[in-house]
């Protein structure tokens, strides 16, 4: 089917003028969604959509358009649409199509033919049992607030008359289960999930036990006092931290001055012990891919290393004006979007200890399980950060009494430089980012 968009995407391209450059990116996508309750479907639902977005380029100008439906009529129209809004666009001297950059592209295993095979009942069942082995997981379980089963199958194709060519495929497919416990008067909610590429690859016994534990560890909790303490973030939320990270790693942000990195390349921006890459090569990572949305090959790039900046995301129009090469960063919302630039695959290098190692050493602390308003609280442009939280008490080396209602507080330049340790627990989370347990220092806890 790739091959088949990739067609559609150079007969566009072909069709470029001598005095104008065009690119076509094609794309479908089938997904579905199973939701249960009280062990019957709440809700079943299956789509696909498909369309092609446009780019044409004339005397630095640029015009965009496109079409919800790969008909040729549709198309054309599209190729028509764009060039006539080349012609009142702004006059930009960095605007223009990538030439093929002779980066080879990663050989990645991402695609599940036979997800499209998998029938209806097969996918209601994963969803029902998540739902029943949730329940089953602890006797404090009250309900199952919500069970679902989901999957997307995606195909994408850019071709464009600078002679770019490239085509992706992949899937992915999830369970996730989202707990009610009780005891007493009180409940408290946990969420659990299990992530692969094809519906044999998932774990359901792992997401029922984790919304369980999740739900069940809350049980009881309370407004601590406040205080300066050493935070422990869980992967899940290190990798949300890194989600706020990497805006301000866009080189997009740095140029419309939106980042707290900008002109501090090659300057300590972290902890020594702390190296973060995007590498969209990774298999394992559920936002790899091959090429870029622009049709390059994407690389593996090294963004902070131990503790030094080394640079920022590009894409090609972002790199020409900021002086240099895209790292094969450009990423689009689907075919109604131009390419912008984001992490595909962000991730720390872990370190060897695990989390209860950590826990040990870190003595009387705070694991922070989930993160309130992080995106909102959590400013990459100026670094301030203040961030509602939910977590679990370190005395002594062991977790002790739940907390919510609490917020913690510093900027995020100081946190980078407060981590002290990295886990060896990295794991590869739906998204651009992967989770891994996280240590710092001397953060503001605000409670009662």
């Amino acid at each position: 089917m790739a091959d088949g968009l990739l067609s559609i995407a150079e007969r566009v391209a072909a069709q470029a003028a001598a005095d104008e450059q065009v690119e076509a990116y094609v794309a479908r996508t089938r997904d579905t969604d199973v939701k249960v309750f009280d062990g019957e479907v709440e809700s079943l639902s299956s789509a696909e959509t498909e369309g092609v977005g446009v780019r044409v380029v004339k005397d630095h100008r640029q015009g965009f358009a496109y079409a919800g439906s790969l008909d040729d009529e549709a198309v054309a129209e599209a190729l028509a649409e764009a060039r006539d809004n080349a012609g009142f666009g702004t006059e930009d001297e960095f605007l223009g199509l990538p030439d093929p950059d002779g980066v080879t592209p990663a050989e990645l295993d991402l695609f599940r033919a036979d997800l499209a095979d998998v029938a209806a009942e097969g996918k209601v069942a994963l969803a029902l049992e998540v739902e029943r082995a949730t329940r089953a997981a602890d006797a404090r379980i009250r309900g199952v607030e919500t069970a679902e089963y989901g999957d997307a199958s995606v195909e994408a194709a850019v071709a464009s008359s600078s002679g770019v060519r490239a085509h992706v495929q992949r899937t992915v497919a999830s369970v996730y289960a989202y707990a009610l416990a009780g005891e007493g008067a009180g409940t408290q909610t946990g969420y659990g999930y299990s992530v692969g590429r094809h519906p044999d690859e998932l774990d359901v016994a792992k997401a029922a036990n984790m919304a369980a534990e999740r739900a069940t560890q809350m049980l009881g909790a309370k407004q601590p006092s406040s205080r300066k303490i050493t935070v422990v973030l869980d992967p899940l939320v290190t990798a949300s931290f890194l989600g706020v990270l990497s805006s301000a790693m866009s080189g997009e942000a740095v140029l419309k001055g939106r980042s707290m990195f900008a002109d501090r390349v090659g300057e300590s921006v972290a902890s020594s012990i702390f190296t973060l890459t995007d590498d969209p090569t990774n298999p394992e990572a559920f936002g790899a891919a091959p090429y870029d949305s622009e049709g390059l090959a994407t690389r593996h790039n090294a963004l902070i290393h131990g503790g030094i900046l080394h640079g920022f995301l590009h894409n090609t129009y972002t790199g020409r004006r900021a002086g240099f090469a895209t790292t094969g960063s450009a990423v689009r919302a689907g075919f109604k979007s131009t390419p912008s630039v984001g992490a595909r695959a962000l991730s720390l290098v872990p370190g060897e200890k695990p989390q209860d190692q950590l826990l040990a050493e870190v003595g009387d602390g705070l694991l922070v399980r989930s993160a309130i308003g992080l995106h909102s609280g959590a400013n990459p442009v100026s670094g301030d950060f203040s961030v509602g939280v939910e977590g679990l008490m370190i005395r002594n080396g062991t977790l002790a009494e739940p907390v919510r209602e609490a917020t913690v507080a510093s900027t995020l330049q100081r946190m980078l430089q407060d981590v002290t340790a990295v886990g060896s627990d990295l794991e590869w989370l739906p998204g651009g980012a992967a989770g891994v347990t996280v240590v710092i220092a001397d953060v503001s806890l605000s409670g009662s």
